[in-house]
């Protein structure tokens, strides 16, 4: 595994890197609370395989860091398409295959939607991930609400002064409750919070959660991406979506019908046993999913 910052768009991110610099390109992409150590057992094996794995540190996490001071801490949607279109910019990556989860996979779907000459193919945890943002105040079922309660508490100051004094304490709670049946360790808990050290960590959080349910303005630079992404626009390119079983904040009954927003070749497994950080506690189906899809 290789390391390096790639200076893309307004971020300067970090990469870790895996398989030959000439091999079909994969792009691995972590989700909140989380980092690039959640694609450790996916990353080795699509290398040995003969690929070029790319896993970014997205903004906010880890060694990744803004270049301008002034650029506003967004986490919204757009935000997110716009740095992975721009990180494949900045290492000339014309056409790959994307993989993702939770935020990762929203940035995997944002750009697989509006820009699919640029991905061979898609795997994505829990099926659609473009948000409904017009549609957002539309009350879920009370069951689904009072899983999102992490998303209300940090739309009260409270909350985001509440993740901001203490990082460890919500997110290992986020670990434990959305993937039940996962025991990881302190150690492994411990070497992903670092990430979360990140000085823009917090902001970048808040704003996504307000952004998504119309508590927060957007970035005006990111307006014309956030315009398409409203017209819910088809995937048109070949997609797998997997889903834990066990999901404690985005139950498997919630990618039902995802097909309805694919057009291409379209898979949807459900992986028994498995909760939200399905990368780390199921990472074969990953591989599975990736090389099958294969690059042309």
């Amino acid at each position: 595994m290789r390391q390096a910052m790639v200076k893309a768009g307004v971020l300067e991110v970090a990469v870790e890197l895996h398989g030959p610099a000439d091999g079909p390109p994969v792009i691995l992409l972590h989700g909140f609370p989380d980092d690039a150590r959640a694609w450790d057992g996916v990353a080795p094996a699509l290398a040995a395989a003969g690929r070029f794995v790319v896993v970014p540190y997205l903004r906010g996490y880890g060694p990744t860091r803004f270049l301008d001071a002034a650029t506003p801490r967004s986490g919204q949607q757009a935000a997110l398409g716009a740095d992975l279109l721009a990180l494949m910019d900045a290492m000339r990556i014309g056409r790959a295959l994307l993989a993702g989860y939770d935020w990762g996979g929203r940035a995997a779907c944002v750009v697989s939607a509006l820009w699919p000459e640029r991905v061979a193919g898609l795997v994505s945890a829990n099926g659609y991930n473009i948000q409904d943002i017009a549609g957002s105040i539309r009350p879920a079922p009370a069951e689904q609400e009072q899983r999102y309660w992490y998303q209300w508490y940090l739309h009260t100051d409270r909350g985001a002064a509440g993740l901001a004094a203490d990082r460890d304490g919500f997110c290992r709670l986020l670990w434990r409750s959305w993937s039940p049946g996962w025991r990881f360790t302190d150690a492994e808990y411990a070497r992903t919070a670092e990430s979360f050290r990140n000085p823009d960590f917090v902001d970048v959080s808040v704003h996504s959660y307000r952004h998504r349910h119309r508590a927060a303005p957007g970035d005006p630079a990111l307006e014309g991406i956030e315009a398409r992404l409203a017209a819910r626009p088809k995937i048109t390119i070949s997609c797998v979506v997997l889903h834990g079983a066990e999901d404690g904040v985005d139950p498997p009954s919630n990618s039902i019908g995802s097909e309805a927003r694919f057009s291409g070749l379209f898979r949807r497994e459900v992986i028994p046993g498995a909760g939200h950080f399905l990368p780390r506690e199921a990472p074969q189906p990953w591989v599975v999913s990736l090389l099958g899809l294969g690059i042309s």
